[in-house]
């Protein structure tokens, strides 16, 4: 049986993200603890693969909170993401159960008592069993608290956002088929943002709003160190080194934390010993992503510009990352 827990401090917040491999600096504790004793939603934003999303993972598992999801994207409306009336299944029980209400009715001696008859038989044909429920109202409906994660908002169109926000407003929702359902538990509500469009001021003053940007570079190694334990520290300290050399340049996608861990895995798959000139070569497609970012990081690998050289004795040449 899982075991709910609210956090009582900032400082417990982080320390039980941290057993679930979430570091979380001072002030994403201070602000999602904020979040829960407010009962505010929280906005993240800053770039892809950061952590937001694993932060509300994170935060459901240390919680014991049941983890809903609801990936938005454009052209997201109510029923995709609310809830959709299965006509189709109750026409079937219409029709399966059409010699029972015949038997029902056909002692009815007018139209009057025939329609307070199958009245009295509404609850079978309008029901929950009809309802098809999407993220958003299953977190709504849930016996047990959850944390219910709102993913990409920024991806959505405007007219979704202005619908999320009546629904966020008092979590309950109107269904013509069975009236007003609301919350059982109000849920513990974290959307995140890539910054691809500017998000309404009506939504913002609503949420708790943090920025999550590219971590530090102890921040990263610490990381590493925990989400890849098998790379030597020298290596890690190398990759986590190299990372942040290249999010100084001017890329089109600078490598994220999650990039900066798939680098560090695909090294340990490797065996890789050092960061030599033909681990480079080969691996740099898995931090970077587009082709002229990877033109751009080798030729500055090979000559870097004053200001902006990669880690190592040797300013001039890759051969730096061989020891």
């Amino acid at each position: 049986m899982t075991i709910l827990r609210s956090f009582q401090s900032p400082q417990e917040m982080q320390a039980s993200l941290a057993k679930y491999q979430y570091i979380a600096s001072d002030e994403i504790a201070t602000i999602m603890y904020l979040s829960q004793e407010l009962g505010k939603p929280l906005l993240t934003e800053g770039p892809a693969g950061v952590g937001k999303t694993e932060l509300a993972k994170a935060v459901a598992a240390a919680s014991g909170r049941e983890f809903i999801r609801l990936q938005c994207y454009e052209g997201l409306d109510e029923t995709k993401a609310l809830y959709e009336w299965e006509y189709a299944k109750q026409l079937l029980y219409t029709q399966l159960l059409r010699d029972k209400l015949q038997d029902t009715l056909k002692h009815a001696d007018n139209l009057s008592q025939a329609a307070d008859r199958l009245a009295q038989e509404e609850d079978v044909f309008f029901s929950m069993r009809f309802l098809l429920q999407r993220p958003l109202l299953k977190a709504i409906l849930s016996e047990q608290p959850t944390v219910l994660l709102i993913d990409e908002i920024d991806r959505s169109d405007a007219e979704f956002e202005a619908f999320l926000l009546e629904v966020l407003s008092d979590f309950q929702v109107s269904v013509p088929e069975l009236g007003t359902l609301k919350a059982v538990h109000h849920p513990l509500v974290i959307l995140t943002s890539n910054n691809t469009r500017e998000l309404s001021e009506a939504l913002k003053r609503r949420c708790l709003y943090l920025f999550i940007d590219y971590p530090s570079f102890e921040q990263e190694m610490a990381v590493v160190r925990l989400k890849v334990p098998e790379l030597s520290a020298k290596m890690a300290h190398q990759a986590v080194e190299l990372v942040h050399s290249l999010r100084s340049l001017d890329l089109r996608k600078s490598p994220s934390i999650s990039e900066t861990l798939d680098w560090a895995r695909a090294l340990v798959a490797l065996n890789s010993k050092s960061l030599d000139t033909q681990t480079l070569e080969t691996t740099l497609s898995v931090l970077l992503k587009h082709e002229n970012d990877l033109q751009h990081a080798r030729r500055w690998l090979h000559n870097p510009s004053p200001g902006k050289k990669p880690a190592g004795d040797d300013p001039h040449s890759s051969s730096r990352w061989r020891n």
